[in-house]
């Protein structure tokens, strides 16, 4: 099991979290897999940049983006270099750190 510890986020995971995360497996996955109801209006298909998320930590431990998720990455609001759409980005053997950043863009959510 691999650490993954999620930054504060004032709606999705308040008090931030420590949780466990199998070699592998998505970031997203991982984070609703642990109650933490990260936005993913795709259905995790690559397809969006709802769940877009910024490794503050690890980010080189993650296989490269492909073209793809860099095409929507280019879309996603508070863009920085060590973004990841958390659909698309692995967990590894390394510990991770995760911000959610503050807002999304999310053209198909009713509440946004």
């Amino acid at each position: 099991m691999t650490q993954v510890i999620v930054l504060p986020h004032q709606e999705f995971c308040p008090e931030g979290a420590a949780i466990e995360a199998q070699p592998g497996e998505s970031v997203c996955n991982a984070l609703l897999r642990n109650q933490i109801a990260i936005e993913h209006a795709c259905e995790m298909s690559c397809a969006c940049t709802t769940c877009h998320v910024i490794v503050r930590e690890g980010f080189e431990s993650l296989a490269a983006a492909d073209e793809l998720e860099e095409d929507y990455l280019d879309k996603a609001w508070g863009l920085e270099p060590e973004s990841r759409l958390s659909c698309q980005a692995l967990v590894g053997k390394e510990p991770l750190v995760v911000e959610i950043p503050r807002y999304t863009i999310n053209h198909a959510s009713e509440h946004h």
